[in-house]
């Protein structure tokens, strides 16, 4: 196969995975589980810079090509419309090359078999090299913030004086965060062990298992991955596990607990000193676990079942610490996930409040006075987290908020909540979180 006809068919490959998140409402990852495995390393690192990059930029992308277009394509030509938008952020956003995109790009239109539309596919291109130094800023608040309306609006209202730079840190790539395992050294160790193979890394102070990659780097090529002596996950997702473990152990659950990470954490520090119950509703998904769990080479009970119904599988015995990762909007995380944008729409958002709260109420009656209850989202809106959590304390006489943290270095990047705390994205390299420690009075 000659380059220019592979570089065709993964174009083709791109705009099909980016219509059937816009078109479709399929999950960024299960389009691209579709395609990567019949691709070599390269190719898959490219479809995916292509897939996120016009996924994120999306809006924007759009508004240039109706710029161009005298009419909108017909909803059954709906792929080439993404095509357009994967040339479009090829050639305003890489170092690909103008010639080798126009090329390529139009090329593509014959192995998705629209073979009739190469030639607007190539005016609207060749169009925008033209005209791109005078094209003009657009207007339209979606294509201007690269996000749907109903998101910018909840988001302007929640944070009236700093919804532009978080939206903002939406649409930048994310940075590839380690969680190095205290069993196997410290962070600073683990630095070191990556500077000898040539890859940069840096800390961050109040996060003492956290290391940052300068770039982004395959887990096999990262030293001791294989046999748990490091995992990926963000530095704000790290700040859970010694949130709910400080001066606890005993029985520990972590619910809806998928896809483990949070779980690995709890018993990479708690250790021989917690009994870790980690609970989700997908089997798959659960199994997951397992095998992250071995990677560790660590061990916890694995229960399949709903955490809003532990009627169908609590023992009856009460827990001293409880993580509540809640099901969420997932918009504190949507520049590692800009599918976010197009997927979620402002009913879901009612439904997952509704369901946050029923999972508290069912949750707490299983903690034992004394204990702690760790609610946390990775999502930035009111809605699901200090506004559900007030909703839980209302009326209630047996909760005290335990907002201590072990380090003023991310206390001080926290915004206050009434009640909780919240890290919005892009502050110090991290994903949006919220949290709110819970105590059990009697």
């Amino acid at each position: 196969m000659t380059d220019s006809k592979a570089g065709a068919e993964l174009r083709a490959t791109a705009a099909l995975v980016v219509d059937a998140v816009v078109s479709s409402g399929r999950s960024l990852d299960r389009a691209l589980e579709e395609h990567e495995s019949r691709l070599s390393e390269r190719d898959r690192s490219l479809l995916r810079l292509l897939s996120y990059g016009t996924l994120r930029h999306y809006w924007h992308l759009q508004a240039w090509i109706n710029a161009q277009l005298s009419r909108p394509l017909r909803a059954r030509d709906s792929v080439i419309n993404a095509l357009l938008a994967v040339g479009l952020y090829q050639i305003s956003d890489t170092r690909i090359p103008d010639h080798a995109v126009v090329s390529e790009t139009v090329a593509a239109t014959r192995v998705l078999r629209k073979p009739k539309l190469a030639g607007l596919v190539n005016a609207i291109l060749r169009g925008f090299l033209r005209d791109r130094l005078s094209a003009e800023i657009p207007s339209d608040e979606q294509a201007l913030f690269d996000h749907p309306q109903w998101l910018i609006d909840t988001i302007r209202n929640d944070w009236p004086d700093d919804w532009q730079a978080l939206l903002a840190a939406n649409n930048d790539r994310a940075p590839m965060w380690l969680r190095t395992n205290p069993r196997h050294g410290s962070a600073a160790d683990y630095v070191e062990r990556l500077a000898e193979l040539g890859i940069q890394a840096e800390l961050l102070p109040g996060a003492p298992q956290a290391v940052r990659l300068s770039e982004p780097k395959p887990v096999d090529v990262l030293p001791g991955f294989a046999t748990g002596h490091v995992s990926v996950q963000d530095a704000a997702a790290q700040l859970a596990a010694p949130w709910l473990l400080q001066d606890l152990d005993g029985r520990i659950l972590d619910a809806c607990a998928a896809p483990g990470g949070k779980s690995g954490h709890l018993k990479e520090i708690g250790g021989e000193r917690i009994d870790l119950t980690c609970v989700d509703i997908d089997a798959a998904r659960l199994a997951g676990i397992g095998d992250n769990f071995e990677r560790l080479g660590l061990a916890a009970t694995l229960l399949c079942g709903d955490a809003s119904k532990p009627d169908t599988w609590w023992d009856g015995q009460p827990y001293d610490g409880i993580l509540l990762d809640a099901p969420c909007s997932a918009s504190g995380v949507i520049r590692r996930h800009p599918d976010i944008k197009h997927l979620r729409r402002p009913d879901d958002v009612v439904s997952l409040c509704e369901l946050q709260l029923a999972m508290l109420q069912a949750l707490w009656p299983m903690l034992r006075a004394g204990g702690r209850l760790l609610y946390v989202t990775c999502s930035v809106l009111a809605a699901e987290n200090d506004l559900v959590v007030s909703r839980f304390l209302n009326g209630r006489g047996d909760v005290e908020e335990f907002d201590l943290l072990h380090n003023n270095n991310i206390r001080d990047l926290m915004r206050d909540k009434v009640p909780g705390l919240q890290l919005l994205p892009g502050a110090a390299g991290l994903d949006g979180f919220y949290f709110a420690c819970l105590g059990k009075v009697s």
